[in-house]
């Protein structure tokens, strides 16, 4: 039995009986319970408008089929990132052009996006590693100047703010995850948040299998007919989840808070240990830390790939987050021979994230740096 998991879910008494409630309504999907989970989320983030669907994966995807991504175009995105990022550009038939990352924030280059842009370039898709935001002001300007459309990755990043701006209503589309181990979970889930009102319904009608009315909406004014007016998918969250992310979504200020406060504290019992490097923290953003990551340096007394093993162990749950998507095998073929990615190289080797969750006590937090020492 893990002494300290990586990470274990907050759901409260509120969160039970919020999901207990729905399973007595008649609508279980498409119902009142996502209208009011799209509200409160883009109330929440500043947009305008949010879409429901099934996981960050779907949220991307749907984003970039919203902006007619498709054969022959190409999206930047960055090598250290999760497989979902790139996948998304190749589900539309695209290709992802990888590009190095900062060795301090471990977010995608400014300077390397310039560089990655070609004719083809469509977009570009920035993560905002961890939960703290990319230099967006400056990304910003060049997606501006070559015409391009700027996808956040927000799936780290639900409350992280750029310049008092919360992450998600800075790009053309922000997409989220609410994953089990995110910031909030639906169990599975995701949205997309945007202040473009003819892409929030486009939106809306891929993540129905391109329907042009849904079924709840014939039966509220009265009609039978419809129409597929283009390819979409059945990527919608339903009710139960819906439910689950209104009642996370209260107390989202106070588990970003929790989160914060716990890599104070990791900040302060490690920064003394040699041979690792803490987490940095770059000016005129909030780090929200769904993620802590340390980086073993060459001059600790282990591998990374040892303290992993030797923390496993002592029942210890950290991950490695990420292995740079240019070293996977599926993506090779994407990569051409002048491409270098030193920074993601050195981090792909480096990089340990560290047990955080809103419940995490002292005690445990206290044992994980016990043993890192």
């Amino acid at each position: 039995m893990m002494k300290v998991p990586f990470f274990v879910p907050w759901i409260n008494d509120d969160d039970k009986k919020a999901v207990l409630k729905t399973l007595d309504q008649r609508w279980l999907t498409n119902g009142p319970n996502l209208k009011k989970f799209e509200e409160n989320f883009h109330n929440f983030i500043g947009t305008k408008y949010s879409i429901g669907v099934g996981s960050a994966t779907q949220a991307l995807h749907l984003a970039l089929r919203t902006i007619n991504i498709s054969k022959g175009d190409e999206v930047i995105v960055p090598t250290f990132t999760f497989a979902a990022t790139a996948n998304a550009v190749l589900y539309c038939g695209a290709k992802p052009v990888f590009c190095d990352v900062d060795l301090d924030s471990y977010n995608i280059l400014a300077d390397e996006i310039k560089k990655k842009i070609s004719r083809k370039t469509k977009a570009v898709i920035v993560v905002h590693y961890g939960g703290q935001a990319c230099d967006m002001e400056q990304i910003k300007k060049i997606t501006k100047n070559n015409d391009l459309h700027l996808i956040e990755d927000c799936a780290h990043a639900c409350g992280s703010t750029y310049k008092n701006k919360k992450c998600g209503n800075i790009g053309t589309m922000g997409c989220f995850s609410f994953y089990p181990t995110k910031v909030i979970t639906t169990g599975e889930g995701g949205m997309i948040s945007t202040n473009n009102k003819k892409f929030s319904e486009k939106l809306r009608m891929l993540r129905s299998q391109g329907l042009s009315i849904q079924s709840k909406d014939r039966e509220k004014k009265g009609k039978w007919d419809y129409d597929v007016v283009d390819l979409g998918y059945n990527y919608r969250i339903d009710e139960i989840r819906s439910s689950l992310g209104i009642s996370q979504l209260k107390r989202i200020e106070k588990i970003n808070n929790l989160r914060k406060r716990i890599a104070e504290k990791y900040d302060k019992l490690l920064k003394e240990i040699e041979g690792i490097s803490i987490p940095k923290r770059k000016s005129n953003r909030d780090h929200i830390f769904h993620l802590y990551t340390i980086k073993i340096e060459p001059n600790y007394h282990e591998t990374r790939n040892n303290l992993f093993k030797k923390l496993f162990d002592k029942g210890i749950g950290t991950a490695v987050q990420y292995v740079p998507l240019h070293l996977m095998s599926y993506y090779r073929n994407y990569l051409s021979k002048s491409d270098l990615f030193p920074n993601a190289d050195l981090l792909g080797k480096q990089v340990l994230s560290l047990p955080i969750f809103p419940t995490m006590t002292d005690k445990q937090i206290q044992y994980v740096v016990n043993q890192l020492k």
